[in-house]
């Protein structure tokens, strides 16, 4: 869909915005912070320069390093928690749980005595070096991550999860391969996945907190994070959660740890000594509690509570209410919903001379979280309408036309497509009226929909739409879906075959069969909301698909002293012979021979020690070019910028991945590696 013909429609595309990738695209627009859309909290917060950016990462780098040597302490709080609090408030379309973990983390860090054992400042100021941490100190910390589970256990008991729906293909993976042979996908998606994830993380926090269960728990949950450090691509989290376990045991569980080293070992290491009191520290016996300590008393119970209220705050900024309460980030409903776009239209209309034309979805902007949250589709459509301007589109009018499926259900729309939104209200405080509602009716079908996709074959893939009465959607069947059929399963729509200007009304049960390459409309005409299906063959690459199993056959018969008749010269390179000269090498053959070396580069690297090789050459070549980035910015501050060819060779070495980058070749034929 979206594909449209016409003099007066036209596809405006990303009319060469480029990508938000540092000093990977030098274009001076993107260089001055102009012609990118953003998505900030609060509408003041602007990005600084790139260069004063990568100053900003910097002094956060150097922050979490403080706070993890105990040197400066506070004030390396401060740098690390103020710009990392204004990098999370300045782009909601990076928010998480787990960024936003990281900030109150970073928050109680700074309130706390984190530097009293092992520390840089121990070693300068005697009175802290190897002195008690108040109790509350540990008390907010494990508060805070008892939350994080507790809550995330609340959140599943969701009718979505509990029914299996919120993961439903996670069971496939290769970790879950044990489980499988003992029970079938669909019992392992129920039990294990869903039922398992309820469990543990209702569990969690209770069985870490005592005694007689943390041994228990800590097993549990250091299986868990470790596999979800495999499943999922969720960045330090995992192993953030794995470093939390230490603060559920015992105070002094490092000191017994330290004393078991070597003696010699043990002059270079903290001390084992017993620890000196603290000021900070209340002791019975010993005078009354001061002002001091009540008021921290005080502010780890109101904390508490406003970590447990605000998960449940949503019905305050009903703004940010879609289809899933709130932004996603504070809530704790990690991987209750998972969604599936099937097409994101972005429609813009002159003011002045009624010309339509046509975005590509995600122009100036490289983000895509703004489909799912009305906010961000309010604050996409006001910046497009102060971009567009600059291209000869006066006073635009901006349409959104979303289709999502949440949770295995049908495919619609999330807001209105008649609504221009950016004239359309929105308030953070008042329920968004141009938001579609989701259709909670239909979500007993979801069962139907599986059943009906098990009956096809192995070619023919299928797509469920659900809209609502009084609109259309219109579509385009691609040349290469030969055998396109529609099918009504609920209420009565009209298609509109447009080229043919031809209707047909369609009922329950009713089909039809779609011409390829044209457009057309389905209309939903019954008073309720319209369910149908489009079933489809991709003949293209079903044929690609036959050609390769062909050559695949061809080079077994080959190889095993079957196949009589000689190979013609243009398959030869399937033997791993070179191509005959002057003859073009296959299309086919080329992607037969990429998808064989992909497949021996698999069983090559499919040992552990060979993912634990790709994991550090990964990590390495991510802090390198972080460094390097960061250098050029601070070079460039203080010396200025250089020239663009020279500022491309530089980004162009920091983005060198080592052997995964294949450099261009030298007359000579050897490969080259990155030149300054």
């Amino acid at each position: 869909t979206g594909r449209h013909r016409g003099n007066r429609r036209r596809l405006l595309m990303a009319l060469d915005v480029p990508q938000e990738r540092g000093l990977g695209h030098l274009d001076q627009r993107y260089l001055d912070g102009l012609e990118v859309c953003r998505f900030p909290l609060l509408p003041f917060l602007q990005p600084l320069p790139l260069d004063w950016m990568y100053l900003l990462y910097a002094i956060m780098f150097l922050g979490a390093l403080g706070i993890m040597l105990g040197c400066c302490y506070r004030l390396s709080c401060i740098a690390f928690l103020c710009p990392y609090w204004y990098l999370l408030l300045l782009d909601k379309t990076s928010w998480n749980n787990h960024s936003y973990l990281y900030g109150l983390l970073g928050f109680q860090l700074a309130l706390l005595g984190a530097d009293r054992y092992g520390s840089v400042d121990g070693l300068f100021r005697p009175q802290k070096r190897n002195a008690h941490v108040p109790l509350w100190n540990y008390a907010l910390l494990r508060a805070q991550v008892f939350i994080v589970y507790f809550i995330a256990g609340l959140k599943k008991l969701d009718a979505d999860w509990v029914g299996g729906f919120s993961m439903g293909t996670l069971a496939r993976h290769w970790l879950f391969a044990p489980f499988r042979l003992v029970l079938s996908e669909e019992l392992t998606s129920r039990l294990v996945v869903h039922g398992g994830g309820l469990m543990l993380d209702l569990s969690a926090g209770f069985l870490l907190f005592f005694d007689a269960t943390r041994t228990l728990g800590l097993v549990f949950v250091t299986y868990f994070h470790c596999m979800n450090s495999q499943l999922f691509s969720i960045g330090m989290f995992s192993y953030t959660m794995l470093a939390t376990n230490g603060l559920f045991c015992r105070p002094d569980w490092p000191r017994g740890l330290l004393a078991r080293c070597p003696l010699w070992l043990q002059d270079w290491l903290p001390s084992t000594e017993a620890p000196q009191p603290s000021p900070d520290c209340h002791y019975g016996g010993q005078g009354g509690i001061r002002p001091r300590q009540h008021l921290a008393a005080a502010f780890t119970i109101l904390y508490v509570l406003e970590q447990l209220f605000l998960p449940y705050s949503h019905f305050i900024t009903q703004g940010y209410n879609n289809w899933t309460n709130g932004l996603y980030g504070y809530s704790w409903d990690m991987m209750v919903h998972s969604r599936f776009h099937q097409h994101v239209k972005i429609t813009y209309r002159d003011g002045l001379t009624g010309e339509v034309g046509y975005l590509k979805p995600g122009a100036f902007t490289q983000s895509r979280r703004w489909r799912d949250h009305a906010d961000m589709l309010k604050q996409y459509s006001a910046c497009l309408s102060q971009l567009l301007p600059r291209y000869n589109i006066t006073q635009p009018q901006i349409y959104f036309d979303v289709w999502v499926s949440i949770n295995e259900r049908f495919q619609q729309r999330l807001v209105d497509p008649r609504v221009d939104l950016v004239r359309a209200p929105w308030s953070p405080w008042t329920p968004t009226p141009w938001l579609l509602p989701l259709l909670v009716d239909l979500s007993p079908w979801r069962q139907r929909l599986q059943e009906l996709e098990a009956q096809l074959d192995g070619h023919t893939d299928a797509v469920f739409i659900a809209d609502f009465p009084g609109l259309h959607l219109e579509n385009f069947v691609s040349e290469d879906l030969g055998n396109t059929s529609l099918r009504v399963l609920r209420g009565k729509v009209v298609v509109e075959l447009v080229e043919q200007q031809q209707n047909h009304s369609l009922q329950v049960d009713e089909g039809m069969q779609l011409p390829a390459g044209q457009y057309h409309k389905v209309h939903t005409v019954s008073p309720e909301p319209s369910c149908y299906m489009y079933l489809y063959v991709n003949t293209t690459a079903l044929e690609l698909e036959r050609n390769l199993t062909r050559l695949q056959e061809l080079q077994e018969r080959v190889r095993n002293g079957t196949e009589q008749s000689p190979l013609p010269p243009e398959l030869r390179p399937i033997l791993g012979e070179p191509p005959p000269a002057g003859i073009p090498l296959d299309p086919v053959v080329s992607l037969f021979l990429r998808r064989e070396q992909r497949e021996q580069r698999r069983e090559r690297e499919s040992s552990l020690a060979q993912r634990l090789r790709r994991f550090l050459h990964r990590k390495f070549f991510l802090f390198r070019r972080s460094a390097l980035m960061t250098l050029i910015a601070l070079r460039n501050l203080a010396l200025g910028r250089p020239s663009p060819e020279r500022l491309a060779q530089e980004v162009t070495f920091a983005n060198w991945r080592g052997e995964e980058e294949a450099w261009p070749k030298t007359s000579g034929g050897d490969k080259r590696g990155p030149e300054l």
